[in-house]
């Protein structure tokens, strides 16, 4: 399944060091996963990882990555000190979105051609069960406490949450038009989907179980990111990053970026947003401060990082 236009591509944002070390970029039309020193912002490594890698995670030591290959049509097993691929995992369907479980390590995986997510086991080596959601789950993102999983279901137009105790959908909540993206505050407490459609973030409250704001974003909207105090959403057709108040929901900023941009992920310690632009194949970097790009690192063809991609 290469690159489509209308989705475009965590997710779950949620467990980076305070300055990160490294960007681990998917590139899809290379086939690598790439090593960005933060640092000296250059690649310092290329894994080759076939079947278009499109999808990020990294096990709760931060030292294995689970990359999804949906061409492949399946799961690769990268060992991050080794930079090797140490193993693969087929599934079925259309693997694309995933995260892992800070708790227990089991890896979740969306099949964007199901309506359901496969649970592996924390070494990638099989199945252990598989819950159905919603219509063409796409981004996951899980609590701290490793108890719920929310899904963003981009056909289905819903939010669905996951008790990981019994491995069942309770609740699917209504978002906006095509949700994609899906990402966590590090409490828990609030979730924020990307409407690709609608052109809008809905705002969650994940104990409430319901949306309580929208904020409007450029055209196409894919991934949210956190700070302290904001916001940062990125907007596939505008070429730009929205930037929003946590607090009041409204717009700040608009910041121009590269072509197509995908994901976005903090630093931990909230200073830099880093943004994968897949039509100009590199990684982005913005002060979280004066909201000016101050870096494009150029990364090998097609970057995404669908999903938790700093350490």
């Amino acid at each position: 399944m290469r690159r489509y236009r209308p989705l475009a591509l965590a997710l779950a944002l949620l467990a980076s060091p305070a300055l990160a070390d490294e960007a681990l970029v998917t590139a899809q039309g290379a086939n690598i996963l790439a090593v960005v020193d933060l640092e000296t912002q250059v690649v310092a490594a290329q894994i080759p990882v076939d079947g278009a890698p499109a999808g990020i995670a990294l096990s709760p030591d931060r030292k294995t990555a689970y990359v999804t290959r949906p061409e492949g049509h399946g799961l690769a097993i990268v060992d991050l000190d080794a930079r090797a691929v140490t193993g693969t995992l087929d599934l079925p369907g259309g693997p694309l979105g995933i995260a892992v479980n800070p708790k227990s390590g089991a890896v979740y995986v969306a099949d964007w051609y199901g309506s359901r997510i496969f649970v592996v086991s924390a070494d990638g080596s099989k199945i252990e069960t598989e819950i159905q959601v919603g219509a063409s789950p796409s981004g996951i993102a899980v609590t701290p406490d490793g108890a719920t999983i929310l899904v963003a279901n981009r056909e289905g137009n819903s939010v669905s949450v996951v008790d990981t105790a019994t491995a069942t959908e309770t609740v699917k909540i209504p978002v906006g038009e095509h949700p994609f993206g899906i990402t966590l505050d590090e409490t828990g407490t609030r979730a924020y989907t990307a409407n690709v459609m609608s052109n809008d973030v809905s705002v969650i409250d994940v104990a409430g179980r319901r949306e309580f704001g929208r904020v409007t974003t450029g055209e196409r909207p894919y991934v949210v990111a956190l700070t302290a105090t904001r916001g940062f959403v990125t907007d596939q057709y505008s070429n730009t990053v929205t930037v929003f108040n946590l607090k009041t929901l409204t717009n700040v900023a608009a910041i121009d970026v590269g072509d197509h941009p995908e994901s976005i992920a903090a630093s931990r310690d909230g200073s830099r947003l880093y943004v994968t632009n897949w039509g100009s194949n590199t990684l982005g970097v913005i002060d979280a401060t004066t909201l000016k790009v101050i870096k494009d690192i150029p990364v090998p063809d097609g970057p995404r990082s669908f999903g938790d991609f700093l350490r």
